[in-house]
Order: structure tokens, then sequence, then C-alpha cells
């Protein structure tokens, strides 16, 4: 009895694992804590020479340049609704705290969702970059100017 409780709570874990890993792909979501390792730190940012802006700049673990939007300090969010569809905020379960290669922090979005800070700006990849590295979302102006997050 005990080694079939076992087996079931194995694929139930597998299931939710699963489950949370597409849930986070269907919202964008740039980073996903492991389940299995109940572990309270995650690097979710790593360093990039981004050639086309000639400086270093942040990317997430897929090597996707992370940006901020200028007008959004101190968790003032202006990136809701429809522009989630273009820029993708980099998040992380709550109670876990970001690793990189600078310090990084968190606020929480209207949603609920907890997002990843440098500098006290949210981080978000943007859905115009196809392939590492590419900083398409540069100098983009709408209601603030989104810049890619300068390592310095």
């Amino acid at each position: 009895m005990q080694h079939l409780k076992q087996g079931r709570l194995r694929r139930l874990a597998t299931q939710v694992a699963t489950v949370a890993v597409i849930a986070s792909a269907m919202v964008g979501v740039s980073a996903v804590p492991a389940l299995a390792g109940g572990g309270k730190t995650m690097t979710v940012a790593k360093t990039e020479r981004a050639a086309s802006l000639g400086r270093t700049v942040l990317a997430n673990t897929k090597g996707f340049t992370l940006y901020s939007l200028s007008v959004e300090p101190n968790g003032k969010f202006i990136c809701t609704g429809t522009c989630l569809s273009i820029w993708h905020p980099l998040t992380v379960a709550a109670g876990v705290t970001p690793k990189g290669p600078v310090a990084l922090g968190t606020v929480k979005r209207p949603e609920g969702t907890t997002q990843v800070t440098y500098k006290g700006l949210p981080l978000y990849t943007f859905n115009g970059d196809k392939a590492p590295g590419q900083t398409k979302g540069e100098g983009i102006h709408d209601v603030g100017t989104w810049h890619a997050a300068t390592v310095r």
C-alpha cells in the first residue's frame, strides 16, 4: 500500500511541475524555479555583450536581452494589459530571490506576480527579439522609453 501511495505522489508531483511550466510559458514567464529542489534563490540573469549597442547588458538565462521602461521606477507600473503581449515580465515565484551577475530585486505586479528588478526598474524581454543577443527593443518610445538594462 505504501508503495502505491509513493508512486501516486511522484506522479502528482510530476503533473504539478508540468502544469507550472506550461502555465508559466503561457503568461510569458521568463524564469521558473525548480520545484523539487525547494531552493529560495534562482539564477535568472546573466550579462551579454550587446555588439549593436557597444555595451554589456543583462539577459535572461536563455540569452534574450532584458529591458526596463524609463517611467516604471519603484513599483509604478505602466506596462499592463496589452503591453504584456509585447513586453514579457521576468518573474519568479513568490518567495524566490533572483540571482544574477548584479544585485537584483523584486516587486509585486498589479496582477500579483513577482517581477525581477534591476536598480529599482522591472525587467522585461521584448517579443521583437527573435534570437538571443538581439536588442530590437532599445529606444522604443511609447509612454516612456525602453532601454536594455545596462550593467555598469
